[in-house]
Parts: C-alpha cells; structure tokens; sequence
C-alpha cells in the first residue's frame, strides 16, 4: 500500500477535467470521445479515482459491471508526471479486492501496450492473439 496516495470510489471526488482532458489528449483509445460521452460513460460505470492526500486525482479507473458475473475494465490511466511510482499498480490491487466485486468470474478489456501490468492481475491473452485479454475466476 502506498501511503501517500489513496483510491475512492466516490463519484463526487471526481475531477471530471482530469479525466477529459487525459482521455481525450493523452490516451491512444479514446481521443474521438467527447465531453458528453466521456461524462455519460463515468456516471454509468462504477469509478476509481486515485489521488494524493492533498485530494489532487492523479489516476483513474472505470468498471462496467453486473456485480454478480461480469467486469470489464476500461480507461485506466495514472497522470504521466505520477508514472513509475507504482500507482498502477497500487490502482489495480484496489479495483480487484474491492468486495463489491469478489463475486465476478469474468474480467475483460483491451490493451495495446500494459499487458505486463495486467497479467500480474491474472489477466491472459485471448486465444485471438491482439490487444483483448480475459480473466476466468474459478
């Protein structure tokens, strides 16, 4: 656990400027998506923000769900001048112990260049080889 920052899944934590502005100019996935769709896409998601003590976001995480049999993971991202502190980590390990989703058998998402950082997380590549990846809980 790092002690300097901390995960919320409260939506009023948010910084909803953050999350536009690095989705829709420093992501490679979801430039196309705007204001409108980005706001939509968080307020039907179950959110993960990541912030330092001072509450400033650093990251974010989203998780479609039905909280019973199936997640897929999207727009994780930490801010590029919090990068290699661990915080993806740190972000991940929180998402996947939270115990609103210890019931989940299935996980999904997409990736076109973290797939180290997921498969410490279980994740596999599919069968299909290219940028989808799967997680089976037993």
């Amino acid at each position: 656990m790092n002690t300097n920052f901390y995960v919320s899944t409260e939506k009023t934590k948010l910084d909803k400027n953050v999350i536009i502005d690095f989705l829709q100019n420093k992501s490679y996935w979801a430039k196309t998506r705007s204001r409108e769709t980005i706001e939509t896409s968080i307020e039907n998601s179950f959110c993960f923000g990541i912030y330092t003590l001072k509450n400033k976001q650093v990251g974010f995480a989203r998780v479609i769900t039905d909280f019973g049999v199936f997640s897929w993971l999207l727009d994780v991202f930490i801010l590029e001048e919090y990068q290699n502190k661990g915080l993806g980590n740190f972000l991940l390990q929180e998402i996947m112990a939270h115990p609103d989703l210890q019931a989940i058998k299935r996980w999904g998402l997409g990736t076109k260049d973290a797939h180290g950082l997921y498969e410490r997380f279980g994740f596999t590549a599919l069968s299909d080889p290219g940028i989808m990846m799967e997680k089976i809980n037993k």
